[in-house]
């Protein structure tokens, strides 16, 4: 017998159609989707929810593979929905579906387990792909979404630097080699380079081009202080 890890490794592979659930509490909204979901090849609505409570229960009294999850809803939240769903049934696939962009809400919809984030001005492709790659276990994210993710390590990475790391990196930005920055701070070029050790680590490239980019896309980069 299967267990809820393997049924979930296999979908995609047993040539069944992806079957997902719909939550959203607009009518509208809900069955335009339902109608456009339905459409798509390899996929079948298995039910729709006006709100969190009801998304829980169809999902958790059916098969589904995938929740597409508004996250404002009345009573239960789509957060709140995809943490009970989660906890009964950790192998479901929740897909935040959502007009809401900001950092914040994207991250609580990931930490709270869903597997995705997509927004609701998204192509018809884009759903379609979407689903079919949270059914994988993959994780289909909207471009806005993912510039929100990307941004907010490079801020978590820039404040793991230390004052004199920042100071290295502003200078490297700024086009001085290693033997003008120590004389620039007052360090030995050995020093300079134990910098850019850390900073490269911290930041995650692989050399001083790749830092000075890194500096320019997280605004740290200002005139050299003569």
């Amino acid at each position: 017998m299967d267990t809820e890890g393997d049924h979930g490794s296999r979908r995609g592979q047993t040539g069944r159609s992806v079957r997902v659930v719909i939550a959203d509490d607009h009518a509208v909204v809900r069955a335009g989707l339902t109608e456009l979901v339905s459409a798509f090849g390899g996929v079948e609505v298995v039910g729709t929810a006006r709100d969190g409570a009801e998304a829980v229960a169809i999902t958790l009294d059916s098969d589904a593979d995938v929740v597409l999850m508004d996250l404002e809803m009345p009573g239960m939240d789509g957060i709140s929905a995809t943490a009970r769903i989660l906890a009964e049934r950790p192998g479901v696939s929740v897909v935040i579906f959502t007009s809401f962009s900001d950092r914040d809400r994207i991250f609580e919809a990931l930490d709270t387990g869903a597997i995705g984030y997509l927004l609701k001005d998204a192509e018809p492709d884009e759903i379609h792909r979407g689903i079919v790659a949270a059914a994988r276990r993959e994780s289909p994210l909207a471009p806005k979404a993912a510039r929100e993710l990307v941004d907010a390590r490079g801020k978590q990475s820039a404040a793991q630097l230390s004052d004199r790391e920042r100071e290295v990196l502003t200078l490297v930005a700024a086009g001085l080699a290693n033997k003008q920055i120590g004389r620039r701070l007052g360090i030995t070029e050995k020093t300079v380079k134990t910098h850019l050790t850390s900073i490269f680590h911290r930041i995650g490239v692989a050399d001083r081009t790749q830092a000075a980019l890194w500096a320019e896309r997280h605004g740290l980069v200002r005139p050299p202080t003569s």
